[in-house]
């Protein structure tokens, strides 16, 4: 039994690294960040990924290791019944989830899927709780986006009036303007304050 469900959660790995872990805020807020340079495919794709994706098990660990003490062991030492370990090993994780899950979404995901509503947060069913929080993980990733991409908006703005001004209509703005948005946000240690701002984000 075990075996099969070690198996099952291979298969379902990808779309619970995308579903219910920090991955999702991370990649959107990576992609917008990369819009906002105007650096078009660099960092590629797979590095955004390859970044995404650890800064996840490291910000999950402690998420991960709870379930594992809770369910895992117990289950595979025959403690509990498999439903029984299922349950216990997904307290942690609802936990989490509860933490950056906002109210609102998890009301309209109660009422579209006409469950009883909650009496508690300990009490919301993980088939509410993961679409809850995956709308409020984007527009987490959205909002600190947008954050991001005004001072190099204000670059680009500074940058194309300057050029109508004395008269290069010629040359895009945008060709000008992503060399001084690049060495701004080196300057600035950009890679490092966006990381660690994004670790910060699940620690509070």
């Amino acid at each position: 039994m075990q075996i099969v469900l070690l198996l099952t959660a291979l298969t379902l790995l990808p779309a619970v690294v995308m579903s219910v872990t920090p991955f999702l805020r991370i990649v959107v807020v990576l992609h917008f960040l990369r819009q906002a340079l105007g650096t078009q495919s660099t960092p590629s794709n797979q590095v955004l990924i390859g970044m995404a994706l650890f800064l996840t098990i490291l910000i999950m660990q402690p998420v991960a290791m709870e379930m594992y003490h809770k369910g895992w062991e117990p289950l595979e030492a025959n403690r509990l019944s498999t439903a029984q370990a299922f349950d216990q090993g997904t307290q942690p994780l609802k936990t989490f989830l509860t933490r950056f899950a906002r109210e609102k979404d998890i009301r309209l995901f109660v009422e579209v899927s006409k469950t009883p509503p909650p009496r508690s947060p300990a009490d919301v069913d993980l088939r509410v709780l993961i679409p809850a929080y995956i709308l409020s993980e984007l527009k987490a990733g959205f909002q600190i986006g947008a954050v991001l991409f005004l001072p190099f908006l204000v670059i680009d703005l500074v940058v194309a009036s300057v050029t109508l001004s004395i008269g290069m209509i010629q040359l895009p703005p945008v060709m000008i303007s992503a060399p001084f948005k690049i060495l701004l946000f080196v300057l600035v240690d950009g890679w490092s304050l966006v990381m660690s701002s994004l670790m910060k984000s699940f620690y509070v």
